[in-house]
């Protein structure tokens, strides 16, 4: 089974990043739909690191503007929704229900910090890059984003310190008339071996 020219096209091969947004809102419905589809994606050891706060009201777009870089403040103002995609350090401590077959597994993470934190970054990275095309198969754009201050958003939305910041990620249905040109991607045999 594969999908067709259409659906590729819609999550990646005519998908673009959204600099601008239309008022139309995003329901909760949509978001949910968005996590339905993307906790499949795979982990490490079904580690599922990632941590998703959606902020929608103007109160909470008022905390999140302050962290951001200057270009990137109008267009979050705009979008209906901004993902923080985060990753929760201590995800370990759930390995025993999400890994009910090998519950030792949480041990070394549990020992060892740095290690924890890598696996949960780099998982946590990948369950942000499902949400992204998930968000586009239920029909929304989206408008992925570095340009922020890490810990003033960790200081915010996480104060606790187990959740940390990864990227964020704006969702709705994006104005055609900001969007970039496509810029060009690297071909397949400058990128790719083959031995």
């Amino acid at each position: 089974m594969t999908l067709d020219e259409k659906s590729l096209d819609l999550i990646l091969l005519q998908a673009r990043t959204q600099n601008g947004w239309l008022p139309t809102p995003v329901t909760d419905d949509q978001l949910r739909a968005i996590y339905d589809i993307m906790k499949f994606g795979p982990t490490s050891a079904n580690s599922c690191p990632a941590r998703i706060l959606f902020v929608r009201t103007p109160e909470a777009k008022a905390r999140l503007l302050p962290a951001l870089s200057a270009g990137n403040q109008d267009k979050t103002k705009q979008a209906p929704v901004t993902a923080i995609i985060g990753y929760d350090t201590r995800f370990y401590e759930l390995l025993p229900r999400l890994f009910p077959h090998r519950p030792e597994m949480k041990n070394p993470y549990e020992a060892n910090a740095r290690l924890a934190e890598t696996v949960a970054f780099r998982n946590g990275t990948l369950q942000g890059a499902y949400f992204m095309i998930a968000a586009r198969a239920v029909g929304l754009d989206v408008g992925g984003m570095s340009g922020f201050d890490n810990a003033k958003v960790d200081a915010e939305f996480f104060p606790d310190g187990r959740v940390k910041s990864n990227f964020l990620c704006n969702i709705g249905h994006g104005d055609p008339s900001k969007v970039m040109q496509r810029l060009p991607r690297m071909p397949f045999d400058e990128v790719c071996t083959i031995l």
